[in-house]
């Protein structure tokens, strides 16, 4: 297991949703456990999501869970032995409302037989495009398998033509140089792997953590 991480280019959020990320963090990019304590948190049937919810409701709750949250990543961690699986998969996807609009990454790491080890997501701008979301989905997945479960043989499976074009086709983009920098060094930690596109009617359960953290990136003004 990998304890530095490169971290990927920063995009701008609104206050409110930075706040509602770093409770994320904190939850290793649980998002769903991290929403539900921020839930719990807020006086009533409101929640971080609820019209009815004011700004200030919202952020009161989400310092209330900084105050009380303490880094979760460690218990997260399980080293995974070749006995266990035989490889690992990556599913990852990108989501923008808007492209550009509010937007979000998610990353489910399954076994072959479909077994989930862990679901992770996070918002990535309040103004990016989807293409920003793919590499930023990306990122974390690796991520989240290097600083969990160490180096295992990997199946990426990723439904991003120009992320794929980009990383493992030499078809480079230049206004992802930073991106594909941070990917790149993550993947020579993962001397067996491979890519799989997945079309877009195929299974992908990053999708909806995807859409959740879009939806978390629109959260207060300035998104």
């Amino acid at each position: 297991m990998r304890d530095t991480i490169p971290e990927p280019p920063t995009e701008s959020l609104s206050p409110l949703a930075t706040a509602t990320t770093e409770v994320i963090t904190q939850y290793a990019y649980d998002i769903t456990a991290a929403i539900d304590a921020i839930d719990d948190a807020i006086p009533g049937f409101g929640g971080l999501f609820d019209p009815g919810t004011t700004m200030s409701e919202r952020r009161t709750a989400i310092d209330t869970v900084l105050e009380t949250t303490t880094d979760m990543e460690a218990s997260h961690r399980s080293q995974l032995t070749d006995r266990d699986v035989e490889k690992l998969i990556l599913y990852t996807d990108g989501s923008s409302r808007g492209n550009p609009g509010p937007a979000g990454a998610g990353a489910v790491v399954e076994t072959p037989d479909e077994t989930v080890l862990c679901r992770v997501g996070r918002p990535v701008g309040s103004r990016a495009g989807n293409n920003t979301a793919e590499y930023a989905a990306l990122h974390l997945g690796l991520a989240c398998v290097l600083t969990r479960y160490g180096v295992s043989p990997l199946e990426i499976r990723i439904d991003s033509m120009t992320v794929i074009g980009d990383i493992w086709q030499d078809a480079t983009r230049e206004e992802f140089t930073n991106y594909r920098r941070v990917i790149n060094t993550l993947l020579a930690e993962f001397p067996d792997h491979h890519w799989t596109h997945v079309a877009d009617a195929e299974r992908n359960p990053a999708d909806a953590l995807a859409t959740v953290s879009a939806d978390i990136a629109g959260l207060g003004p300035g998104a």
